[in-house]
């Protein structure tokens, strides 16, 4: 049986109450850093994983690419016959990045990237 993807990513990613501060005042680069923490460990429990992360910034892939040198050897040595599934995971497999940021007020940014 085929497992069906849930959809979590339409539900909101800004972190609880309690990573901002009471003031109404921007968070500052230790509290901006926690509120990246939490959407980060949200993004790994739905299958994602972390690619590059710099201060204020994470580059999240989701996916696996094709390996396309075992590929390439299967279908030599089974006669061209492993070639028809070479080409429907090539057709089909994808990998997914999206970048998040926090900007100044502490929301969450996100782009997708190719």
């Amino acid at each position: 049986m085929k497992r069906r993807r849930t959809v979590r990513e339409s539900a909101s990613i800004e972190p609880p109450p309690g990573y901002y501060v009471a003031g109404g005042e921007p968070p500052d680069a230790a509290q901006r850093a926690l509120i990246l923490d939490w959407v980060v460990s949200r993004r790994i429990a739905s299958g994602w994983r972390v690619e590059s992360r710099s201060g204020s910034q994470v580059v999240m892939v989701r996916g696996q690419p094709v390996n396309h040198v075992l590929h390439a050897f299967l279908t030599v040595f089974s006669c061209l016959v492993w070639g028809v599934v070479w080409a429907g995971l090539a057709l089909v497999n994808r990998v997914e990045r999206e970048a998040l940021t926090v900007d100044a007020q502490g929301r969450i940014v996100t782009v997708s990237a190719p």
